[in-house]
């Protein structure tokens, strides 16, 4: 294992199940070999720290320099790694507050789990669905709570402090049983393209994100922000097509995302790919975007990552601006969502956002969701559209009977 302090926990058994993002044919073929988990307040940047442990396990390199051929992996040598960057961690890289603390504070702020092949499989496990029981979810706050942080969030639009902000709320349940097959379900829901589960010792991250924040190969870069939601009917889909409100908002993102991979692209090689496409996810419409770029010479991890996180469609623009309103009027902290989490290979990352993310500590479910918020947004609307959206992420977490 390698040394790095008390920042490095010991290895934690592998628990069944593909992390989010991690490739097919690493599914059912990989054990722990090494971990690193940060919480904020620790010593030391959490950017530092990641690129510092990937780079001792030769992972991450070859997908920003399209020269660099990393070596084939050695018996017993890392293959790949799982990335959590929490939305916390995201703003402590870039000096902005963290916001409020963390509900689910045994959930840490950095996790890199690197895996090596393993010769056999582990010993299967299960749990009886009676294992398992949730109980009432209570938000952090009322809907009125929430419809008021949106208000003021338009009137801090209005003193142009900010152009664009993301409100988000949390709920959580009391639960008794193995949370890991509960969680696991999120990864079956629909448009999961960054479905998984992420565990440690006494807490779970079960993901069902679609939205890409990194994308790197090569040298290339890519991000897929999506902003802009609706029912998925037909007429969901033409109110979206038609929302100036909705495609102004997503345009603003956009914008801001171009202007994150600038900073650490090649000159002049940011594009927008494909703008505005319409994507469903359970039973959402939601516009999506494709946003490119090549990497400078000499780009390091530390650097992507201080540029991308946290992620800009979860926080807002300005982005400094947005999270000191964020932490202003958030009553709790994000914990698991809204940050990163995604796959690191030797020649390959591809981060998602955790948006549609649960998380569990030794007592309680949490869940966060939430939306951007522009001058026109309606308070009453958007508390309806964070619950839309908290809705699948609650149903598949509900116990199953049979």
């Amino acid at each position: 294992m390698m040394e790095n302090g008390p920042l490095v926990v010991e290895t934690l058994p592998y628990r069944p199940g593909p992390a989010p993002a991690m490739p097919s044919t690493h599914i059912d073929s990989l054990a722990e070999l090494d971990r690193l988990e940060w919480h904020v307040g620790q010593p030391g940047d959490p950017a530092d720290l990641v690129e510092r442990f990937l780079t001792g396990h030769r992972l991450g390199a070859g997908a920003l320099h399209p020269t660099h051929r990393p070596p084939t992996p050695a018996g017993g040598a890392a293959v790949g790694a799982t990335l959590f960057v929490s939305a916390a961690a995201g703003a402590t890289m870039i000096g902005a507050p963290p916001g409020p603390p963390s509900p689910a504070a045994a959930v840490p702020d950095v996790v890199v789990v690197v895996y090596r092949h393993r010769p056999a499989p582990p010993p299967a496990a299960g749990t009886r669905p009676a294992d398992w029981w949730l109980g009432p979810w209570q938000p952090s706050w009322t809907p009125r709570a929430h419809a008021a942080a949106v208000t003021a969030a338009r009137t801090a639009i209005g003193r142009g402090d900010i152009y664009q902000v993301n409100v988000v709320g949390h709920t959580s349940a009391r639960y008794t049983g193995d949370p890991v097959p509960a969680l696991t379900r999120l990864g079956r829901l629909p448009g999961a393209r960054y479905g998984g589960v992420l565990t440690g010792d006494g807490w779970a991250i079960g993901c069902a994100s679609p939205e890409t924040l990194l994308e790197a190969r090569g040298g290339r870069l890519l991000t897929r922000p999506i902003k802009g939601t609706r029912p998925a009917t037909d007429t969901g889909r033409a109110q979206l097509l038609a929302s100036a409100k909705e495609r102004a908002e997503h345009i603003m993102i956009v914008d801001l995302e171009r202007n994150d991979l600038a900073r650490v692209a090649a000159t002049g090689s940011v594009r927008v790919d494909e703008l505005y496409r319409i994507r469903r996810w359970c039973d959402l419409w939601q516009a999506e975007s494709t946003v490119s770029a090549h990497a400078a010479d000499g780009l390091g991890l530390a650097d992507l990552l201080r540029a991308i996180c946290p992620p800009g469609s979860v926080t807002g623009t300005p982005k400094l601006s947005a999270l000191h309103q964020i932490a202003a009027h958030e009553p709790v902290g994000r914990g698991a969502g809204m940050g990163a989490l995604g796959w690191v290979g030797p020649d390959h990352i591809d981060l998602g956002v955790t948006i549609r993310t649960a998380a569990t500590d030794g007592e309680r479910v949490h869940v966060w969701a939430g939306g951007g918020i522009t001058w026109d947004s309606d308070p009453d609307a958007e508390v309806a559209e964070a619950a839309a959206k908290s809705g699948p992420v609650r149903a598949a977490l509900a116990p199953t009977t049979g």
